[in-house]
């Protein structure tokens, strides 16, 4: 068999086991309900893309600034994903390159921060991300952390303690947002407490964005300095990461182009940042892919999706709320449901364990004040998003 014929032929041929499981993973998705907050099912036009051929090419740059040849048609597929994420946010910057949403978080550190700077976060049993400060992530290794958490009465952040924290620690930047925060994300305040302590806001709406773009969740163009993303969760694309700004600006520390002397834009040292600071080659079947899922999120329809999504959460959060269940904050803005089954005497991994025997899939998470483990905790995450791609309300 000539190397030619081996590269024609299927997967199914040439790799049984890969395909087996590829093909199991099918049925896994299709026989169960999918109710992983983070998860979703994408288009067949959105994994056309991503399993395409430009995943070729090689294309280090930026278009039209490109350190490779040949690279006109993959100019197109990004300048048509920036293009789309700036209007379906209405900013004046985006990034698509990112491989992921903790690149566009470590791009954000990078740019804002000196190592041993101060950075607030949400606590991550509080619904914050590892990458918010997380003593076993990159960024609680470099960087000094200060966590705010949410009031044990109400599950959602108590600005005063926020603001009392900022006013002590004199954090450079700030970050609001996470993955396990039922409720909408409270840019103005968060603003209001940036703006005493003369830090940088920066919102990391991964979960969200969806509904951002959809304008159901606020929008932090206005209020953050920065905002981050991945591309899949609510936004319905491939996996990656997105940085965006709703204002492009002259950066605050001087940083100058070495020929001119001109001081360079936020835009300049985010793009630099991401590429060649932290990555390499883009991966342009993936971006192709986000062009493709932004240009889907720009449509009508999108909106609808994500009334239903939310419609669907709240529906969901009110049966549990009649079977007695605990809800972190009450119940949920968005397509985030945190059940705390502290009082339940089961834990999150028993649940967890328990759902996909019954063929629904969730994920345990820390609740806020969890005694738990992060392996065992005291609560599950469901969301919508997925099961409300399959047709749900």
């Amino acid at each position: 068999m000539t190397e030619a014929s081996i590269r024609e032929q299927s997967l199914r041929k040439t790799d049984p086991d890969v395909y087996n499981s590829i093909k199991q993973e099918t049925a896994r998705q299709g026989d169960t309900l999918e109710l992983i907050a983070s998860e979703n099912f994408v288009s067949n036009a959105v994994l056309e893309a991503a399993g395409g051929i430009m995943t070729n090419k090689y294309a280090e740059g930026y278009p039209g600034r490109r350190y490779y040849g040949g690279c006109d048609w993959v100019d197109v597929a990004e300048d048509l994903a920036r293009d789309r994420a700036k209007e379906l946010f209405n900013c004046e910057y985006a990034n698509v390159q990112p491989h992921s949403g903790s690149q566009a978080n470590m791009a954000v550190y990078f740019t804002f921060l000196q190592p041993g700077d101060t950075l607030m976060g949400l606590d991550l049993a509080h619904g914050g991300h590892l990458t918010h400060g997380s003593p076993v992530n990159f960024s609680g290794k470099l960087y000094n952390i200060v966590s705010y958490q949410v009031d044990k009465e109400t599950g959602r952040v108590d600005f005063d303690e926020v603001m009392k924290l900022a006013r002590k620690s004199k954090p450079k930047l700030i970050v609001c947002g996470g993955s396990a925060y039922p409720r909408f994300i409270e840019f103005e305040q968060f603003r209001e407490v940036a703006d005493e302590v003369d830090a940088y806001l920066w919102s990391d709406i991964a979960h969200p964005a969806g509904l951002v773009a959809a304008g159901i969740h606020p929008s932090p163009m206005e209020h953050c300095d920065v905002v981050t993303s991945t591309t899949h969760k609510t936004l319905r694309g491939p996996r990656g990461g997105l940085i965006l700004m709703g204002k492009d600006w002259e950066n605050p520390w001087g940083v100058v182009a070495p020929k001119s002397g001109r001081i360079k834009r936020v835009s300049e040292l985010l793009d630099s940042t991401v590429m060649p600071g932290i990555q390499g080659g883009p991966l342009m079947h993936v971006i192709a892919a986000k062009a493709v899922a932004f240009g889907e999120a720009l449509q009508p329809e999108f909106k609808e999706y994500c009334g239903k999504i939310v419609d669907n959460a709240q529906a969901m959060a009110g049966a549990l709320l009649e079977l007695d269940y605990n809800l972190v904050s009450g119940g949920t803005d968005t397509h985030v449901i945190l059940v705390d089954l502290t009082k339940r005497g089961i834990s999150g991994k028993a649940a967890e364990n328990a759902l996909e025997k019954a063929g629904m899939t969730v994920n345990k998470n820390m609740v806020p004040f969890d005694e738990r483990s992060p392996l065992v905790t005291s609560g599950i995450r469901v969301g919508t998003p997925a099961v409300t791609t399959r047709g749900m309300g």
